[in-house]
């Protein structure tokens, strides 16, 4: 085998390689993916307490301060969070886990919501280590209609943010950068990535009638959830 055919079998396998591993993105717009929201057309959306899948028990307190106002602005009638809780409460219904995979006709009868709004919380946490720390918030969110129980939409946002710090070379640098990033790793606020995380995934959703592009959104073209890497819903951005 000479030089060139070598050479030839080696750029041959370089482009194979490099062309398996990449994923062509695939668009599709909002009316494909999530037919049955026009379909339905909700105008009144229940946001339920959020399900923490996380490790921090304070997850659950600090993100439902963030949810209702950006549904609120996409277009829906919210109910009001404190007071959704609260009858929730007053029915026994200490976990949004309990009525998860339950009818849901019942939350038209109680509050005349057309659908209810679930998020998971997947991720709050960060990973530290002396050089280097990064803060994760990852939600998962569904709408599910009180007429059928079904799936109108669901979508993924997840921030990824880095928190270290370079303080230049040596060890003095070292030093500095240890110390500026278990700062920035104590200081970090969740519930402005949280906010960015929730900013993620409403935008995929088709906006309500209280909104000037209701039922006027259906071209608009997003990233198909199944071809987000690392999750079948997941936009990551850092």
């Amino acid at each position: 085998m000479n030089t060139i055919t070598k050479i030839k079998i080696v750029l041959l396998t370089l482009s194979i390689v490099l062309l398996s591993g990449c994923v062509t993105p695939t668009y599709i717009t909002k009316g494909e993916e999530f037919p049955k929201m026009y379909q339905e057309k909700p105008r009144s959306l229940l946001v339920m307490p959020p399900i923490n899948l996380s490790t921090d028990a304070e997850a659950k307190d600090y993100y439902s301060t963030t949810v209702e106002m950006p549904i609120a602005l996409q277009g829906y009638y919210t109910f009001p969070y404190q007071l959704t809780a609260d009858v929730l409460r007053q029915q026994g219904i200490y976990d949004s886990e309990l009525v998860y995979n339950v009818p849901l006709n019942k939350f038209h009868e109680y509050f005349g919501a057309d659908a209810v709004l679930f998020t998971k919380i997947v991720k709050w946490d960060t990973s530290y280590t002396v050089l280097a720390s990064t803060l994760t918030v990852s939600i998962d969110a569904e709408i599910k209609s009180t007429k059928t129980s079904e799936v109108l939409w669901q979508y993924n946002g997840a921030v990824v943010v880095d928190l270290s710090v370079n303080g230049g070379g040596g060890i003095a640098g070292l030093l500095v950068s240890a110390i500026a990033t278990a700062i920035n790793t104590a200081a970090a606020d969740y519930t402005v990535y949280a906010k960015q995380a929730n900013g993620r995934f409403i935008g995929s959703m088709p906006v309500g009638p209280y909104h000037p592009m209701y039922m006027k959104d259906q071209h608009i073209r997003l990233l198909q959830q199944s071809n987000i890497s690392g999750s079948n819903k997941t936009a990551t951005a850092e």
